[in-house]
């Protein structure tokens, strides 16, 4: 049995199997091997890492966690998660794992607007996070692709980073069209405007059910509810990284940075609780 198991290999699974190696607790991290950003080329917004492609950044941690004996890291694919504190039972593809306490990392899932060629541009030139990815379209014209306030509020954010933007409700796109230099977005109605990427708003779910068949609290934004310290509703279990939302905040993290410290924060208060029990 392990002291604690870690779902989800991306920043915040990651940083929390580091976080308790480093207390000499035993603990596996399993990593299904799909990521939020498997599409992004570059991460940005990283000290010290920016610019580096998060392919990179999650094997130079492997590369570090390879080096604390009591963790182990393994690909593999968790398929039901059941029990108490001091007796959880994960089921994976080779078999069943125990462990006193869990920590999910498993991400969400990003469902774009019903425009075609939007997907196919996901983490390239089409993006929602203008801290990760508005710098890389300076001095350029955008198109912002969000019912709503909130696509006055990205320009607003913008303003002093891109040249011009083109702002349109999603419906009011036929297509997105890759071309020489950024993106052709065809109009409804006819005519075209050409802009060097896009800002837009997906649509987040868990991407495991894994909080769910624990009986987790999940908040109205679709996150896991987690108090300041990462703990769910659940005694025992933890969570970190974008899944995993306060009560006080309306929405997810989108950063590696946020992630990361997420991710640490659960692995810390693993081993907190653990010698408070």
């Amino acid at each position: 049995m392990y002291d604690v198991i870690v779902i989800g290999g991306g920043p915040a699974g990651l940083q929390a199997a580091l976080t308790i190696g480093r207390m000499h607790r035993s603990v596996l991290l399993l990593d299904s091997g799909e990521y939020r950003n498997a599409t992004v080329e570059h991460a940005h917004n990283l000290l010290t890492n920016d610019g580096r492609s998060p392919a990179e950044l999650r094997r130079i941690a492997r590369t570090e966690l390879a080096a604390y004996g009591t963790v182990e890291v393994r690909a593999d694919q968790v398929t039901a998660v059941a029990g108490t504190i001091g007796g959880f039972e994960v089921t994976t593809t080779e078999g069943p794992e125990l462990a006193h306490r869990l920590v999910l990392a498993t991400g969400m899932r990003d469902e774009l607007p019903a425009v075609p060629g939007l997907a196919e541009q996901w983490g390239r030139r089409v993006a929602q996070c203008p801290f990760c990815h508005g710098h890389e379209f300076a001095g350029r014209r955008i198109g912002i692709l969000i019912e709503g306030e909130h696509s006055a509020m990205i320009e607003r954010m913008l303003r002093p980073v891109v040249a011009s933007a083109f702002i349109a409700r999603p419906a009011d796109v036929a297509a997105v069209t890759e071309v020489d230099g950024g993106l052709e977005l065809a109009l409804v109605g006819g005519g075209a405007q050409l802009v060097a990427g896009v800002f837009t708003a997906a649509t987040s779910t868990q991407r495991a059910p894994f909080a769910e068949q624990l009986g987790c609290g999940i908040l109205p934004s679709g996150g896991v509810e987690i108090d300041p310290l990462g703990r769910t509703t659940v005694p025992g279990v933890y969570a970190g990284g974008d899944m995993a939302h306060l009560a006080a905040v309306p929405g997810p993290m989108v950063s590696l940075a946020a992630a990361i410290a997420s991710g640490q924060l659960a692995g810390a208060s693993v081993v907190r609780d653990t010698i408070m029990a």
